[in-house]
């Protein structure tokens, strides 16, 4: 574990950061407070007044929000610098706090800043995605939205059963043209995406054995390895659930409080709603996970709670195959 002599809060918005500056040696001084432009150039005159604070960056423990694109800049730069940097989820930050009165970015700064004193035990420092992974993300988020698109523009047939075609005759013609460009759109990125993988052999090598796995194709092997950083930020299967929301929780306390165990709905909604359909064809289409729901469903438990089981199966085997390097192996049908 680094021993940090300062640490650094920022908190991030659109257009300014809000910088506080603690010392480790006495957390209890007030901090130095300063503000920045959210650009490259606003960072680097910011990272000058730190240093005019400190002996050296690298004694600075830098601890900002997960706030997507708005957080990128700090991320880029600060990797650049190779400088320490602990990119934590918002909500994790918002529940350590307590009792809150009020609010302003400067406190929110400040709060950061104590958070990352007060947790430093549970310190992952955070490193930049290699640059084809992030290309990658882009272009899946961009073919997310596409997909809403289209799917809102679909919606328009609804109408064609129910009102006299000469009503609504001009809005399907604009409407099919505009589908089809997102359909040409979600194609070329898809193509892009494809290409991008393919020359990289890494990410082609963790591609092709996450799709080995019967029910999980090529968009779900593809936002797994987003969203693990190439299998980098998760070290086992039960921590990537969790993540996705699908790892079960127990809910009791005392004698009157027995709930049942349930999934948590703090999960990344896109890859569980994935994992999801992926369920659905392991479910249908392979022989084992088949006669696994089936036993189950027979033995009288809920169809939502083995399909969850099943989703949870369908990431250990994820794992096992990136961890062996080697396809799965469907031993099912070497059963007697």
């Amino acid at each position: 574990m680094e021993n940090y002599s300062f640490i650094v809060g920022i908190d991030v918005s659109k257009s300014k950061l809000d910088y506080t500056l603690i010392t480790n040696l006495d957390p209890s001084k007030q901090g130095f407070h300063f503000i920045s432009s959210n650009d490259k150039k606003g960072i680097k005159e910011a990272l000058k007044e730190i240093k005019k604070k400190v002996n050296s960056l690298n004694d600075v423990l830098f601890c900002f929000e997960n706030t997507g694109v708005y957080s990128m800049p700090l991320s880029v730069n600060l990797s650049a610098l190779d400088l320490d940097y602990w990119v934590v989820a918002p909500i994790e930050i918002n529940k350590a706090k307590g009792l809150v009165r009020g609010k302003s970015d400067k406190t929110d700064s400040k709060d950061i800043a104590f958070y990352a004193k007060t947790h430093i035990h549970k310190l992952k420092l955070t490193s930049l995605p290699e640059a084809d992974i992030l290309r990658i993300k882009i272009l899946l988020s961009e073919r997310s939205k596409l997909i809403k698109s289209f799917r809102a523009l679909d919606s328009i047939k609804e109408y064609e059963n129910r009102f006299p075609s000469k009503l609504i005759k001009d809005a399907l013609r604009i409407n099919k043209r505009v589908i089809r460009q997102l359909k040409k759109a979600i194609k070329e990125i898809e193509q892009k995406i494809d290409l991008i993988i393919s020359e990289n052999q890494i990410l082609k090598k963790q591609s092709d054995l996450i799709q080995s796995i019967p029910g999980i194709g090529k968009q779900t092997a593809y936002q797994l390895i987003c969203t693990t950083n190439g299998f980098e930020n998760f070290t086992n299967w039960r921590q990537l659930a969790c993540y996705a929301g699908v790892a079960p929780f127990e809910y009791t306390s005392g004698s009157s409080v027995r709930g049942k165990t349930r999934v948590s709905h703090y999960a990344d909604k896109q890859l569980k709603s994935l994992l999801n359909m992926c369920a659905l064809s392991s479910k249908k289409y392979d022989p084992q996970m088949k006669n696994y729901f089936d036993r189950k469903v027979s033995e009288g438990k809920n169809k939502m709670l083995v399909l969850n089981n099943i989703r949870c199966k369908l990431l250990s085997r994820v794992f096992a195959v990136i961890n062996r390097q080697t396809p799965y192996i469907n031993t099912f049908k070497f059963a007697a």
